[in-house]
């Protein structure tokens, strides 16, 4: 089966490109400013959709996306809600593709069989779940792949050559491989050794690699789309639209906009860098 996933990889590969892949917290920092960050990020240049689901414990997270995950919460953001958000935006968007991205208590909760039904209805393409290891395969990664929904696993600097079968099992639509070790948004990536690792999973699998974790600028993001199929921004972007809200983190007029400029930049950087090495 075919996702959304699989259909923007070929085109960009068709392009001689790597795609810009950002991420937000679905519902930050209000349902309705959510919703239009959203709309605003494929035309600034996103070629897929990451959207946290808010978790009270996102222990993968730098305080960056904690924060962001807290403001969701707080302002009455649900599973339930995230799903009706990517409904909302398929109205307007059936071709970008969304991967929800967070942790798998939430998704217990909901319940797998009724969350992949309605995440499938509702226009989900892909997940990305931090704390379910490949052992855990059958809660949620194989039944996901048979509703028609990638299952995107991580990779890390210190996923060995044992583990890498395991890893890339059932895994599809693409791998995201984490270009530094802790948490999202504390270091900056060491951009050689990402490239020579991305290689090395390349050799490994056919899917593409898209490559996330510190990066925060256009010259950033340059420097890792010369080596990988996607380069993934989140914290930055996350934080552009905090520093767009008011003292209460409130929106304001700018919020939207703050996010869409980020990612026209970063979308240069990226579009420039493939450009450049195809001439």
């Amino acid at each position: 089966m075919t996702t959304r996933i699989d259909t923007r990889f070929a085109a960009l590969k068709r392009e001689g490109r790597a795609g810009l892949v950002t991420f937000v917290t679905a519902g930050d920092p209000d349902p309705a400013t959510s919703l239009a960050i959203l709309k605003a990020l494929p035309a600034a240049g996103a070629d897929v959709i990451e959207l946290g689901m808010p978790f009270s414990d996102p222990m993968s997270d730098g305080p960056t996306i904690q924060a962001s995950s807290q403001r969701a919460l707080a302002n009455g953001q649900t599973l339930a809600k995230t799903l009706d958000l990517v409904r909302a935006f398929r109205e307007h968007d059936d071709t970008t593709p969304i991967v929800l991205m967070g942790y798998f208590n939430p998704i217990y909760v909901h319940g797998v069989e009724r969350f992949l039904t309605e995440a499938k209805a509702a226009g989900v393409d892909g997940l990305i779940v931090v704390d379910l290891p490949p052992e855990e395969d059958d809660e949620l990664c194989v039944p996901a792949v048979k509703a028609g929904i990638n299952f995107v696993r991580l990779l890390t600097p210190t996923t060995d050559a044992a583990r890498m079968p395991a890893v890339l099992a059932n895994t599809s639509g693409f791998l995201y491989y984490v270009s530094i070790t802790g948490v999202t948004g504390t270091a900056k990536p060491d951009f050689a050794a990402v490239g020579r690792a991305v290689a090395a999973v390349k050799a490994k699998t056919p899917l593409p690699v898209a490559v996330g974790f510190g990066v925060r600028t256009a010259d950033d993001a340059a420097a890792i789309a010369a080596s990988a199929d996607a380069v993934v921004v989140g914290s930055a972007l996350v934080a552009a639209i905090k520093s767009a809200l008011d003292s209460n983190d409130a929106a304001t007029e700018a919020t939207v906009a703050a996010a869409a400029a980020l990612v026209r930049e970063l979308a240069g950087g990226v579009r420039g860098a493939r450009r450049s090495a195809a001439e």
